[in-house]
């Protein structure tokens, strides 16, 4: 049977592979998942030894909240075994955090082979741009959206002398960990958002009339995602909401310079 959609493709844009039997393929991708477990195993061993550094940076932002309050940084916990699951919980996060492009790598190298030259021009870039937003999202929360939420959250102590009843914040190691991991991986999450929706563009599933069209939509998609991701406050959910919305409109411009043009006869 003919290949005709090779035979439309212009010179020198074969793909550039050769025929292999399934048991072929099931080799390649059980040695792809080996390199892919192997780094996370090797990352997670390096990240476990340094957990209580990794602690300390990920607490850094509620501690510095604290200090201002002048109240003294601190975080208990009240099992036997809540702490050494905190620093394994750390080591995997920060191992998937720092094998993420190995593993994305490994997925590239089993699926590049079974792609014409042109596909791998037009998918390399969405390859690159990925772990390097995922990155920034957790930058973003860290940096930006952390500060913010604690300020929030230790507003509602009471501990003026004197008070009948005073509300003083005990936070547990497990519970804050899995808060900032949560928030850290949804931000991360949500700045893939630009390269999805370009990605569809770029193959015509969508386009940026689409996306216009439905932008209402969109928004309330956006607030629904932030009321499942972000802490179960008003001012985080309408933060998160905002940074949505934000992408999605830079999604909105990244389909239109990317999508398919029209010919005038179609049109």
């Amino acid at each position: 049977m003919v290949d005709t959609e090779a035979d439309d493709l212009p010179p020198g844009d074969e793909i550039n592979d050769k025929e292999m039997p399934l048991l072929e393929h099931l080799a390649e991708l059980r040695k792809r998942l080996m390199w892919s477990v192997g780094t996370f195993l090797l990352v997670f061993i390096v990240c476990y030894h340094f957990a209580p550094v990794l602690y300390d940076f990920l607490a850094a932002p509620l501690a510095h909240a604290l200090k201002a309050r002048g109240e003294k940084p601190e975080l208990i916990y009240t099992a036997l075994f809540e702490a050494f699951f905190t620093y394994v919980k750390i080591a995997a996060f920060s191992a998937g955090f720092i094998s993420f492009p190995i593993v994305a790598a490994q997925i590239w190298l089993f699926v590049a082979p079974g792609l014409y030259k042109k596909e791998k021009r037009a998918l390399l870039p969405f390859l690159i741009v990925t772990p390097v937003l995922f990155f920034a999202g957790g930058a973003v929360a860290y940096y930006g959206f952390f500060p913010v939420m604690f300020k929030f959250f230790l507003s509602f102590q009471n501990t003026t002398p004197g008070s009948d009843v005073q509300i003083a914040l005990m936070a547990k190691v497990s519970d804050y960990l899995n808060t900032t991991m949560k928030v850290i991986f949804a931000f991360g999450l949500s700045f893939e958002l630009p390269v999805l929706l370009t990605l569809l563009g770029k193959v015509g599933i969508v386009t940026s009339a689409s996306l216009r069209k439905y932008r209402r939509y969109a928004i309330v998609g956006c607030v629904v995602v932030a009321a499942v991701l972000a802490p179960p406050d008003v001012p985080s959910q309408l933060l998160m909401g905002a940074l949505l919305w934000a992408l999605f409109e830079i999604s909105v411009f990244t389909v239109r310079m990317v999508e398919p043009k029209r010919d005038t006869t179609d049109a």
